[in-house]
């Protein structure tokens, strides 16, 4: 019996849906992108041209009425997510959204309630989950090359010192804004799935930005300290003027994993190579992570290079899940468990009462 294809709408026609949504969509044969909502199409982004046997809709609200849409991807800058999500729910559909998951924890918990009452999947896309590096180090985790951890760092640093050609969704105080709400989240929520969640959090949140007058938090770092000692150091940076960017730092008993660069899938995606293609995700070898591993009998410290898993995982294994997700039925089977998103929701709001009171808070 052939696979069943379940129709996906997405709603958004930012960067979003056309880099990390679109293709990895139309890369998995049991999906097929049904519809697209975008308000305002503009000469040079129309989602009916690039997409010419795609349904096109201006509204959300009319899309969900659609019986032959299954699945909905919530693209929109953060303050809609709720309200879409819930749109979505209420009107019968599956529901994937975006990260930041919602604008607060309040807001994370009524979605995945809503999901319950109307039996519905409810995901969050956070892709950072299958980075090469991420599970690389995963990997390392999970065969105790390293032994007990002790200090965890990792970071998403970039040098831009400008706020010049940002989004405006980005570069503006809004709910659901920040550094800690963009690319903190994933940090966050790859820690909290390493580790799970942690006793204490200490966190400091600003612009790194000389003569930023909006408000708007450019930057963090993000402390969390662990039941055994451990203590996490998580950091987005706008002023990181170097050629090679820190991605993590590791140390344990046993061993260290030191890591340079973000992995290349976000990069191949914007050049325009898809999931399927050949290369899509692989990093040059000379990106290798740095193992260094102690000789428990004499105390030696070898350091040699440790190559990232290969052939890497890649962003279109959330979608592959989420297809067994919906063949199953079951919500545990989803690619990113909703109750995660939500707990990286509320670490991420008391980062904020952290900071905003200069000491460490009880989670």
């Amino acid at each position: 019996m052939a696979a069943r294809t379940h129709n996906v709408a997405v709603i958004g026609y930012g960067l979003s849906a056309k880099v990390f949504h679109v293709p990895l969509i139309e890369a998995v044969p049991e999906l097929k992108l049904h519809s697209i909502v975008q308000r305002h199409p503009q000469p040079d982004n129309d989602a009916s041209k690039d997409h010419p046997n795609t349904k096109i809709y201006h509204a959300a609200e009319e899309m969900v009425q659609d019986g032959s849409v299954d699945i909905v991807v919530v693209t929109t800058p953060p303050p809609t997510h709720f309200d879409l999500a819930k749109l979505a729910l209420e009107n019968g559909k599956h529901v994937i959204v975006e990260k930041p998951f919602v604008p607060t924890w309040k807001e994370a918990n009524q979605l995945i309630g809503l999901a319950r009452e109307k039996n519905r999947l409810l995901t969050v896309y956070h892709n950072r989950r299958w980075d090469s590096d991420f599970l690389t180090l995963h990997h390392l985790l999970r065969t105790n090359t390293l032994g007990r951890i002790v200090e965890f760092a990792s970071h998403l640093d970039r040098h831009k010192p400008s706020l010049a050609g940002a989004k405006a969704w980005k570069s503006r105080p809004e709910p659901g804004g920040g550094a800690i709400y963009d690319l903190g989240t994933h940090l966050i929520d790859q820690c909290v799935l390493l580790f799970g969640v942690p006793k204490k959090i200490t966190a400091f949140l600003g612009s790194q930005r000389q003569g930023d007058q909006t408000g708007y938090e450019d930057s963090c770092t993000v402390l969390l300290h662990y039941g055994d000692g451990m203590l996490a150091t998580l950091k987005v940076a706008v002023i990181s003027p170097e050629t090679k960017q820190l991605r993590f730092w590791v140390r344990g008993e046993r061993g260290s994993w030191k890591k340079y660069y973000a992995d290349p899938q976000e990069a191949h995606l914007a050049e325009g190579k898809g999931p399927n293609d050949a290369g899509f995700g692989v990093e040059p070898a000379d990106w290798a992570g740095t193992l260094t591993t102690t000789d428990t009998d004499n105390g030696t410290l070898t350091t040699q290079p440790h190559p990232t898993l290969t052939p890497p995982p890649t962003y279109k294994s959330f979608y592959t899940q989420l297809v067994r997700a919906l063949s199953s039925a079951a919500q545990d089977d989803v690619p990113v468990e909703p109750m995660v998103a939500a707990a990286v929701i509320r670490l991420v709001e008391l980062a904020r009462t952290s900071s905003e009171d200069g000491r460490t808070v009880d989670v």
